[in-house]
This record gives C-alpha cells, structure tokens and sequence, in this order.
C-alpha cells in the first residue's frame, strides 16, 4: 500500500490534536527499539512474539517518517552486546530481520526509501547478509527516506575502528596526523556522510544510550517513554517531535 509524502511547506500535520510545524521537522531521528521482551512478559507470551509485535511498529514509523519528510531515521536493531543474549533469542533475531528484509522490501524500494546499513556486517548469518546487501545495493539511488539499521552495531566499537583505519592511513601516507579533527574522524565512521541524529528517542523507561552513537549524539535532544516499542505508534512518534520543536536548541551557545 502506497504512502502519501507531505509537502514540506505545508503549514501542519496534526494527529491526536498535535499540530507540527512542517518546516522544523527533525533531520535525523534515530531510535532505540526497546522493550520487545517486556511487552511479551506483560502478555505471558514468549520473547519472541515480542520482536515479531516489534516488527509492526517497525513499519508504522518508517511509513510515518516518510509521510513528514524526515531524511534520516536510524533504528537500533541489534547491538554488540546483544550476542550475549540465549542462542535461540539470537537466532529468532536474525530470522526476523531476513524475513523484514524479504518482505518489506518491494514496498520500501516503491516509495522511494533507501536501505543503509550501519554496523560491522562479517559476523551476521549468511542469510542476513545476502538480504542486506540486496537492500541496501537495489535502493542505493533511491532519494526519499534513507532507513538506516544499524545491527551488530556498537559506539565503542566504531570508534576504535574509526581508529584503526586512520592510524592505517597515517602509516600509509594517505593522510597526516595534523589532518585529525572532528570532521576527519566523522569521516571514517559507519555514519560518514550522514548528519548527526536530531534526536534520539528510546520507549520502554529506561534512560540510557546503551552504546549507541556514541560520538554522534553530542548534541542530540533525546526523548524517553514507558511506552514498549511493539506499543509505539506514529501519535507517540509526533509526541517527540513536538516536543523537539517546542526545546531551545543553542548548541553550546547563547541565542
């Protein structure tokens, strides 16, 4: 089912009676999906149905976010650590994000949505990396919404790997030590080229990054809710950006 995109200049969007200001739309929003096992727990359900519940909202805010025109939407899907969890929890993970991959797919690429990965990819099943690399390969000209899924995805360990290749570099000659600065070190990150999250929203209560874009938050306004992410809906997502737009971002400065 087609999508309809916004004008930019329209003068609002309201949902649940929360008017938005249509040219303050956050660039980049990125969220941490959290709360899946809690939402099967208060259903006495198994953990897995909570993920594949995840998988709903997973739709309905990529779908919105492409309604308001945001750029960027980055979704923390699977972290470094996350490999400490049961084997049979991990695998039920990664079947669902190559069956989201293999599903989705056809309607993301037809509106115009661009599939990007963030995160070290070598140590996901085959299966994940065919499907992402597919995605990511057949919408790489697409121009609306760029989906970013950052799996195996960890701050820490995209710093030193931002690191490491620089210190290669500068062994290599291709670069200078006097070349490091912010900017350069922004460049070999997963995100390069992609502009810094607006702000980050994370549901389920808890209030913590988790190791989740790490240097690129610096100046992110983030948003936390009780509400579990299978729960999340599009009038909670204009929630946060209402409140985004209602904030006095000075970035270190004065106004």
């Amino acid at each position: 089912m087609m999508f309809k995109f916004l004008d930019k200049q329209d003068e609002g969007f309201k949902v649940d009676n929360i008017k938005l200001d249509m040219n303050n739309i956050p660039k980049h929003i990125a969220i941490i999906m959290d709360g899946n096992g809690r939402w099967a727990k208060k259903r006495k359900l198994p953990r897995a149905m909570g993920h594949k519940a995840g998988v709903e909202a997973v739709r309905e805010i990529v779908k919105e976010c492409s309604k308001l025109n945001v750029e960027y939407l980055t979704l923390y899907v699977f972290s470094t650590e996350n490999w400490k969890r049961p084997q049979e929890e991990v695998t039920t993970l990664m079947n669902i994000l190559a069956k989201y991959l293999k599903s989705e797919f056809k309607e993301l690429d037809s509106n115009n949505v661009k599939i990007n990965h963030i995160g070290d990819m070598s140590k996901l099943p085959d299966i994940c990396q065919t499907e992402l690399t597919d995605a990511c390969e057949k919408t790489k000209t697409n121009t609306g919404l760029t989906l970013n899924l950052a799996i195996n995805y960890g701050g820490r360990n995209e710093i030193v790997h931002a690191f490491k290749n620089i210190v290669s570099d500068i062994k290599d000659g291709i670069i200078n030590e006097s070349d490091i600065d912010e900017k350069l070190i922004s460049n070999y990150l997963y995100t390069k080229n992609i502009p810094d999250p607006d702000i980050i929203i994370r549901p389920s209560g808890e209030q913590r990054l988790s190791n989740f874009l790490l240097w690129q938050c610096a100046y992110s306004e983030f948003w936390y809710s009780n509400i579990n992410w299978p729960d999340f809906k599009k009038v909670d997502l204009h929630r946060a950006i209402y409140d985004y737009q209602n904030r006095d971002r000075r970035f270190g400065g004065i106004k």
